[in-house]
């Protein structure tokens, strides 16, 4: 089984995030200025020696992709930023591709959302609007993309890339777009191209194109899991605070059958859940998560991706979503051990 963590690459300044939140921001900002909102809420998070990291330093690449591999991780995915010509957090990716290293798999998911004041890739107060353009566009992005495609530590389903994209119905004409990049895959000596969608917290659309479906979860149980009446709040001062039990999504996670039709799809997974670093009291927490309850769901859904779903990959957020609560790197309060229980998964399903 190949678990493949997502990994979010706003760990160092740019230009824009300077001007739109402040000169120096980047995610470690908000991590930083988190408060408990609850007694059982345990926040601000902090990573273990203080490695408040930059993503721009080869020797934090290093120490990622060593601690990832240890722990049995087949690979990263990079969230990938384009708005139709222009790149943003590109950096990180961009070292990895010129200076070969770290030796270890990834690949990319275009993260196709405008970028909000609020972080929820809705239109309000849109900081950076999310355009497509025509084939011109699309080409200029393509040859932007084939950097990566053609290293040969990018994974490959048959030989051929593997793309995810995120939010495939905002795309106006997506199945030309797909088509005219498998067209010019081959035009590049590539054997084509693994195209994923994602399903997640929105509505999901019939679209074809794809090779494959992706559950990106929690978002995908929340929207369309049926767990609107486990929700339930924390008072806090004059507002409500949503809270919903990790157990629950879990049981929801691994009650659903594979269906859609019979197409390939990945199976995904979460570490934990708290988005309050970014939204505070409007945001949304969980309730009872320990890193040995999840290499338990861990193991349950590693083995319905063998059984069920006939795949090789489980897609996990993620490496270092710190201000959603949900990563895989070592903090103050438990240390490597939701690596850990990520290796002990592993090693059970080898058995």
């Amino acid at each position: 089984m190949k678990c493949i963590a997502f990994v979010l690459p706003q760990f160092h300044q740019i230009p824009e995030n300077d001007d739109w939140w402040g000169k120096g921001f980047t995610e470690w900002t908000n991590v930083k200025k988190a408060s408990s909102l609850y007694p059982e809420h345990h926040q601000p998070n902090q990573p273990t020696n203080n490695n408040y990291y930059d993503l721009t330093e080869p020797e934090v690449r290093r120490w990622q992709a060593q601690i990832a591999k240890a722990h049995g991780i087949h690979g990263f995915c990079y969230y990938h930023y384009w708005f139709k010509g222009k790149q943003l957090l590109e950096l990180p990716v961009q070292q990895i591709l010129t200076s070969k290293e770290p030796d270890f798999p990834f690949c990319l998911s275009w993260a196709n959302e405008p970028w909000t004041r609020r972080w929820d890739g809705t239109d309000h107060e849109v900081l950076m609007p999310q355009e497509y353009g025509e084939e011109q566009d699309w080409e200029i992005h393509f040859n932007v993309l084939l950097k990566a495609f053609v290293d040969e530590r990018y994974i490959r389903v048959d030989g051929k890339p593997v793309f995810i994209i995120y939010r495939t119905s905002n795309i106006p004409r997506c199945e030309e777009m797909l088509q005219y990049w498998r067209k010019l895959a081959l035009e590049n000596g590539l054997e084509g191209l693994h195209l994923v969608r994602t399903l997640g917290g929105f509505p999901l659309t019939e679209q074809s194109g794809f090779d494959a479906s992706l559950e990106y979860e929690p978002h995908y149980t929340f929207a369309h899991g049926g767990l609107n009446f486990l929700w339930s709040t924390k008072q806090v001062g004059d507002k409500e605070h949503s809270v919903i039990d990790y157990d629950q999504i879990w049981d929801s996670m691994l009650e659903r059958t594979p269906h859609r039709d019979g197409e390939i799809i990945y199976p995904g997974a979460f570490v934990n859940w708290d988005n309050t670093p970014r939204k505070g009291v409007a945001g949304q927490s969980t309730l009872g998560s320990t890193p040995q309850k999840f290499g338990l769901y861990l193991s349950r859904q590693i083995e319905r991706a063998k059984k069920l779903f006939n795949t090789e990959f489980i897609f996990i957020n993620a490496w270092n979503e710190w201000a959603e609560g949900t990563y895989l790197e070592p903090d103050n309060k438990h240390q490597y051990q939701y690596l850990e229980a990520i290796k002990e998964a592993l090693n059970r399903s080898a058995q």
